[in-house]
């Protein structure tokens, strides 16, 4: 069955020459961008139940601009004047150069990793004898905390923001030809939404091993996946396919 309607399970690209403009160029197909799951932050109060005193800390370890936006929030919130001191460990290039909406960067001591948590363990294990705050959703990849254990470090998490559900029951009637998960949240909203989802010639499109498990766990057909050596990003994986059913 041809390809011409795919729903993107995350909010729309802001950039202008994102690679799903192009797919739809490039492929003719319509691209709608709706996200599963939303951020919502904890207030103040609930980060004192947490025992979390900001003044505390030395270091703070940022894995997303989620993360970023929610200490900044926070500290505001509880009145902490965030110290020139305090050191920040991005994880990426993409987390440092948000870091910029809040502070002054060529002032601060910004400490970037290339692209996974692990690439960031030289950077910590350089400066162990900092106070390491980890801010975090309620949803926290095990590889975070164990690597932070491993290194021995003093850290604490501090759960600043949670993944909630959206709320999709204005597409109930609405079908797609390919719907794209990037997380197990975004397979897990599909079923809360919609209980007696049948997949029937709709194709299934996953990102990344734990959406797999989670698609293959909830009796998912997986059709297109990535990341893969031929298709390492997902528009590549999509307009291999598209190409490929699109041509018969």
């Amino acid at each position: 069955m041809k390809v011409k309607t795919i729903l993107v399970s995350q909010p729309e690209p802001k950039v202008e020459n994102s690679p799903y403009l192009q797919l739809i160029e490039k492929q003719k197909v319509k691209i709608d961008f709706r996200p599963f799951i939303h951020v919502e932050g904890v207030n103040a109060k609930d980060v004192r139940q947490q025992k979390i005193d900001l003044s505390n800390f030395t270091a703070i370890v940022l894995t997303s601009r989620n993360s970023v936006d929610h200490f900044f929030r926070i500290a505001e919130e509880m009145r902490f004047k965030v110290p020139d001191t305090m050191k920040y460990f991005c994880q990426s290039e993409a987390v440092a150069y948000y870091l910029q909406k809040y502070v002054v960067y060529r002032k601060r001591k910004i400490y970037v990793g290339k692209r996974t948590f692990n690439d960031l363990s030289p950077l910590i294990k350089k400066y162990k004898d900092e106070k390491f705050l980890l801010p975090s959703s309620d949803v926290l990849k095990p590889i975070v905390p164990q690597t932070l254990d491993d290194l021995k470090v003093d850290w604490k998490r501090a759960i600043l923001y949670k993944t909630v559900i959206s709320d999709l029951s204005d597409l109930r009637n609405v079908y797609y030809d390919i719907l794209v998960f990037f997380s197990p949240s975004g397979i897990e909203s599909l079923f809360k939404n919609f209980p007696d989802f049948e997949q029937n010639n709709t194709r299934i499109a996953v990102f990344g091993n734990t959406t797999v498990k989670a698609a293959n766990d909830s009796g998912l057909r997986i059709d297109i996946q990535a990341p893969t050596p031929e298709t390492p990003s997902m528009t590549m994986a999509l307009e291999k396919y598209i190409s490929s059913v699109n041509k018969k």
